[in-house]
């Protein structure tokens, strides 16, 4: 191998994965545990989820189906738009990287200070409750993704992490579903509407909150995403 062929990570089986979301699986970065690398599941494809949609969206170049190149671009579109006090909010995201399951995101993995995976926000409300610690962290998550004018798509409990340290919360990160899904994407050019818009997506938090607590009062169904058991959250 010479220097200017790409090192290509070994990432290994799907059951390596510690997390598999709708269309991709996250894996640990093989250099450095505090890193995941996000690749495309093999039945969600950029191809496969073209070949899904019909005219016009099937006229959209492929890039445009690939959720690794679309959330680097909502990330450079952050940077220069926001800056770090992004980061408060979402992982830092550190680029592509060649793997065995081809081209992957590296990004950060949000971790709590027994260095285990940070849960998801819906797994810990169905564990704990909606706490009074937990409603103080989640008005102040709102107030500051509405300030800074936080690009995303309706946020979802599982797409939201709680970090502990201490076994007290220190934040809530949005780990996926970054990026206005709109059309033509206002929010980019202005940062006015980026604000409202995040406003209205933070203020429907709460009623998304309530609903999943309705479900466990009604013994009903958790659903597929979000949930991770203890052995997964173990990474080092």
């Amino acid at each position: 191998m010479t220097s200017e062929e790409p090192i290509i990570l070994q990432l290994g089986p799907e059951d390596n994965a510690f997390a598999r979301g709708g269309n991709r699986l996250c894996f640990v970065d093989p250099r450095n545990s505090d890193n995941c690398i996000k690749v495309a599941r093999t039945d969600r494809t950029p191809a496969i989820k073209k070949s899904e949609k019909k005219f016009p969206a099937s006229l959209k170049p492929l890039k445009f189906f690939d959720d690794n190149e679309e959330e680097f671009r909502v990330y450079q579109r952050i940077d220069q738009q926001i800056g770090k006090e992004a980061y408060a909010l979402i992982p830092r995201c550190y680029g592509f990287v060649e793997t065995d399951w081809e081209r992957g995101l590296c990004s950060e993995i949000i971790k709590d200070d027994d260095g285990k995976i940070s849960l998801t926000l819906k797994q810990y409300l169905w564990q704990f409750g909606y706490t009074e610690e937990l409603k103080v962290k989640v008005d102040s998550f709102k107030q500051q993704w509405q300030s800074l004018g936080m690009p995303s798509r309706n946020l979802l409990l599982h797409n939201i992490v709680v970090q502990q340290k201490e076994e007290k919360i220190q934040r809530l990160v949005v780990i996926d579903g970054l990026g206005w899904p709109d059309i033509i994407p206002l929010g980019y050019y202005s940062n006015l509407m980026a604000k409202r818009k995040a406003a209205r997506k933070a203020s429907r938090l709460d009623a998304t909150i309530n609903r999943l607590l309705d479900i466990k009062r009604n013994q009903g169904d958790w659903g597929y995403h979000g949930w991770m058991d203890d052995d997964k959250r173990t990474i080092d």
